[in-house]
């Protein structure tokens, strides 16, 4: 069957997903319109196609266990020069997001896997493109704000042509609402058994 990469993030929901996607690109980086705009809760993996049944269960069990969450974005920052990256910082919501990656990589779970640099939620504006651009991306997009409730996250794989495609989309909270206990005919009184 062969491998797959797949990623799990959290989409930057419209208007501003398309308008960061359109930054992206106009400050050069080529790779902007396969990469939908997102807060990354685990980078690009090679799995065993076989695998995503399993990965997909354990997606609904890490969104079941989680509840929505506002997430705010604020200002530039980058990880230069370790990393050629200008990004989008998550001023609000940067708990959950650490917590939710960290229940995907659980070393427990069919994805689990060690990071090559310490977990930061962000979301890129500009990556790999030359060092002007770069300075241009960071002044421009300093003031920029979004607000949007976070309510779930989604899984992606990245095709042949470098384009990741969402696979399926995971709400947070129960799967299923278990059935209420009928309430008691009278106030104070305990339910028979």
């Amino acid at each position: 069957m062969g491998t797959v990469t797949i990623g799990v993030s959290i989409a930057v929901p419209e208007p501003h997903g398309s308008l960061l996607q359109q930054r992206r690109a106009g400050f050069g980086d080529a790779a902007a319109h396969g990469i939908p705009t997102h807060v990354t809760l685990l980078p690009p993996t090679e799995v065993d196609a076989a695998l995503l049944p399993a990965i997909e269960e354990h997606l609904v069990q890490v969104a079941s266990a989680g509840r929505p969450f506002p997430m705010r974005l604020s200002g530039t920052g980058t990880f230069r020069p370790l990393s050629p990256v200008v990004y989008l910082r998550v001023v609000e919501g940067a708990d959950a997001c650490a917590w939710l990656q960290k229940q995907v990589r659980d070393a427990s779970g069919p994805v689990a896997r060690e990071l090559q640099f310490p977990y930061h939620p962000h979301v890129t504006v500009a990556h790999g493109i030359d060092e002007a651009a770069m300075d241009r991306a960071f002044e421009e997009l300093s003031g920029y704000e979004a607000l949007w409730p976070c309510t779930g996250f989604a899984l992606y794989e990245q095709g042949p042509d470098g384009v990741w495609r969402k696979l399926r989309e995971f709400a947070f909270g129960a799967p299923v609402v278990p059935p209420q206990a009928s309430a008691p005919a009278e106030r104070g009184s305990l339910p028979a058994h």
